[in-house]
């Protein structure tokens, strides 16, 4: 798992994702799916679940991706401590992430993937980044 913001937003990948007890112990109180490959998780009662599930290329609704964004940007807006995750956690989610950090922090997308790229490996896809780009440009 990598922590974004602190106590408050990490992204993963679906195994550390399943790790509930060290979910519970982070304080994450929502959990974002991206994963359209992987069964939902089954969570414990008290745990925010969001599933929203997107392909890593160029094949997703732009609805889809606004709604995955708008969910994690609502979640950060409300300080609601968050866990992000996809497959591997090396493309959907740190490029929704980068977008929805890029919005609440009124930065640009570019700048904030690069930043995580320099803190963890990333292999996102330039098909879902461009479209996610056009997201964060019509908002």
């Amino acid at each position: 798992m990598q922590e974004l913001l602190p106590k408050q937003f990490w992204i993963a990948n679906v195994v550390e994702a399943r790790d509930l007890r060290r979910v519970h112990d982070l304080g994450v109180a929502a959990i974002c799916d991206l994963a359209i490959e992987e069964p939902p998780i089954a969570l414990t009662r008290d745990l925010i679940y969001c599933r929203i599930p997107i392909l890593d290329g160029g094949e997703n609704s732009s609805a889809t991706l606004r709604l995955a964004v708008a969910t994690v940007v609502r979640l950060l807006r409300d300080e609601s401590p968050t866990l992000l995750f996809c497959s591997a956690g090396m493309s959907r989610s740190p490029a929704v992430a980068a977008i929805a950090l890029a919005m609440v922090h009124a930065r640009e997308p570019d700048e904030v993937l690069g930043e995580l790229a320099e803190r963890m490996p990333l292999q996102v896809s330039p098909h879902l980044w461009r479209d996610l780009q056009a997201v964060h440009a019509a908002w």
